[in-house]
């Protein structure tokens, strides 16, 4: 399945080689089902992929862009990212047969413990952090790292094993061509994107930030009352480590944030430096008894979490209502992002209104 070059997308019924069974989850486009290979009894999972059948339609998703995702995944053979099995095709649907991702979500996994220290929650980090410094040595950028997308293959396990899911939005970053995009979940989107800026593997580091801070404290770094408030947040990088809910927080891992959530990409820290920051790797036995001794504030976290039950949709998060101030600027979008502006809007099944923490330009 991992040949190199054009993926081959097999014309025949899937439902001849697979067993499909119930449904594990669904988004805007995609519906994702059990379903158990004839041949060999082994369980995966499937992902129907709905295909836009015109070019003027506002509904399912281009096939060129299912194509670019299947061609990543080929590419990729890693233990902490999801693996592609096969891949079908027919008139309305594309159907991805991937691992079986069975162990849930990592924060529903965290949300359910009675206590966590930093030294275990690195552990965790440690993994996300394998699985993208394996991508970006393929120079590939996931471009939508957010919980939903950090899975565990079984949560029965000590230790379980995370799995990096979603590849819809993935890229290959070619050296000197110029990338620009509006796209990502905005609580997580790095300012480049935000500003429609050149983008790289950087964006995926400013993520992890995102994903470090709600991990240690259940607190949402950027997230404001409206998305428009949300993106100007991520803009001025307006967050703040509050004593209420960081204040057995080790600095060690307030250090790891500080060094992804830089604006200018040049001082945001790389996959490789994050690898080797202390907090992940301490150079003495006094940074360990530090990230040993500190704990992640899980009472406010399993709070914070019961709020995030709200999903957002399983593909592409257009920011659209962005797009006026990035106008305002002298900024031209492509005519493509506009369409896929037009066609590709956010679900929010819940109405959220959480406080994340005081502002003192709001009410």
């Amino acid at each position: 399945m991992r040949t190199p070059g054009m993926a081959v997308f097999k014309q025949e019924n899937v439902e001849d080689f697979y067993e499909i069974g119930e449904e594990l989850g669904s988004g805007q486009f995609a519906i994702v089902k059990r379903c158990k290979e004839k041949s060999t009894g082994t369980a995966y999972a499937a992902k129907f992929i709905k295909k836009r059948q015109s070019r003027v339609s506002r509904r399912g998703v281009k096939r060129e862009e299912i194509q670019r995702e299947v061609d990543i995944l080929q590419q990729i053979q890693h233990p902490n990212i999801v693996e592609l099995h096969d891949v079908f095709e027919n008139r309305t649907d594309v159907v991805l047969i991937l691992e079986l991702v069975s162990g849930g979500e990592l924060f529903d996994f965290l949300a359910r413990k009675e206590s966590l220290s930093e030294e275990e929650a690195t552990q965790f980090i440690k993994q996300i952090l394998d699985g993208v410094q394996y991508l970006h040595s393929k120079r590939i950028a996931h471009f939508d790292l957010k919980p939903e997308n950090i899975m565990l293959l079984d949560r029965s396990v000590p230790l379980p094993r995370i799995k990096i899911i979603d590849f819809g939005l993935a890229h290959k970053i070619e050296p000197g061509v110029d990338f620009k995009n509006i796209f990502g979940t905005p609580e997580f989107v790095a300012p480049e994107i935000v500003n429609y800026e050149q983008l790289g593997l950087e964006a995926d580091m400013w993520s992890i930030g995102v994903i470090t801070y709600i991990f240690l404290s259940g607190l949402s770094p950027f997230l404001g009352d409206t998305k428009q408030e949300t993106l100007g947040n991520i803009s001025a990088v307006d967050y703040d480590f509050d004593e209420e809910f960081f204040s057995n927080t080790s600095e060690l891992a307030k250090s790891f944030i500080r060094q992804l959530l830089q604006k200018d990409t040049r001082k945001r820290m790389t996959i490789q430096d994050a690898l080797n920051h202390p907090w992940i790797k301490p150079l003495n036995p006094r940074q360990a008894m530090e990230k040993r001794l500190s704990v992640v504030n899980l009472e406010n976290f399993k709070k914070q979490y019961a709020r995030r039950r709200w999903k957002l949709s399983f593909r592409i998060v257009a920011l659209c209502n962005h797009l006026t101030r990035i106008m305002k600027k002298g900024q031209k979008l492509p005519e493509e992002d506009k369409r896929d502006c037009e066609s590709d809007q956010e679900e929010e099944i819940l109405k959220r209104r959480p406080r994340t923490r005081k502002r003192s330009s709001t009410s």
